[in-house]
This record gives structure tokens, sequence and C-alpha cells, in this order.
């Protein structure tokens, strides 16, 4: 489907591009809760929706948001493109709503449908040196843990989060 049907119909989606087919089973919406700690703040909860979308490029577009599990209030917003490459590498380009960037390598593993993560850069972050992620489906579940490190705390679990896909 050419730019121009898309638009036309724009409730198909196009064809997968090769080189995010191995990750398709990440496409559409996901939702679940998750749970944060680190040694500088109190553990916390939270309520989470990721949406991973594609346009027929060999990306994957990535947005992320989170809220207070209580009122519902807004806790944390992100967004990016994961580059997979056929040679079982990724990329990975996130803004976070906090002002922080990330661009981060790894691979993926088809079989065990995971993706790994090491940031490469962490940009406009004064305290934070160093963020990895890791992504797993299991049963259907899409499950993630982040680990990071500070000016202050070496690299150490920070967010997890088990999502149902909707």
């Amino acid at each position: 489907m050419n730019q121009l049907q898309q638009l036309q119909n724009p409730g198909e989606s196009p064809p997968v591009h090769p080189f995010v087919a191995p990750l398709s089973y990440l496409l559409g919406t996901w939702r679940g809760q998750g749970e944060g700690e680190y040694p500088t703040i109190p553990s916390f909860r939270y309520g989470e929706e990721i949406r991973f979308s594609h346009s027929g490029k060999p990306v994957i577009a990535y947005t992320q948001k989170t809220w207070k599990l209580e009122s519902g209030a807004p806790m944390h917003a992100e967004s990016g493109y994961f580059r997979p490459r056929p040679d079982g590498s990724i990329e990975v380009v996130i803004a976070q709503s906090t002002g922080l960037v990330e661009v981060q390598k790894g691979t993926y593993n088809v079989d065990e449908q995971s993706i790994k993560l090491k940031s490469d850069l962490v940009g406009n972050a004064s305290k934070v040196k160093e963020i990895s992620r890791e992504f797993e489906l299991v049963d259907g579940k899409l499950s993630y843990v982040v680990h990071m490190s500070t000016t202050t705390n070496p690299l150490q679990p920070h967010l997890k989060a088990i999502l149902d896909k909707l």
C-alpha cells in the first residue's frame, strides 16, 4: 500500500516491513500495572499503556504513558522508535516527558521473543548516567524491567511491569 492509498484508506494497515516482521508480536496496544523503586525515592505502583505501531517503514513507533492507580492522574510519558535490523541488532530512540532523551542499542531474540537494550547515550540528564531495558513476551503478556544508574547510585532495578494486549 502506497502513501496515497494509506491516506485514502486510513483504517487499513500497511504491510509490515521485513525488518519489523520479527517483532510484529509487539504491534498493538498493551495495558497493565507496574512498580517502581530506587534508593532516592519511595516505592510506587502505576498503571501503564504502551502502543507499538508501524507505517510500513523499517521502524516501530513507540508511545508510553503512566498514571497513578489511586487517582488516574498522569505520571510519565515517552515516545520514540525501535529500529530492528535483520542481524538481530536493534536501535531505540526515546524522548521522555521530563526532557531526558535516550539512544539505546541492543539485540532481539526471535525465538525467546525478547529485546535487551543498553543506553549508548543519555542526554539532557544531570543525574542519570545509564539506562537498560529488557522486554519479554511470556504467556502472551509483555513484561519489562528498566535498570538505571545515576551519579550517586550504580545500575540497579528501577521499573518493572506486566502488560496485557488489548
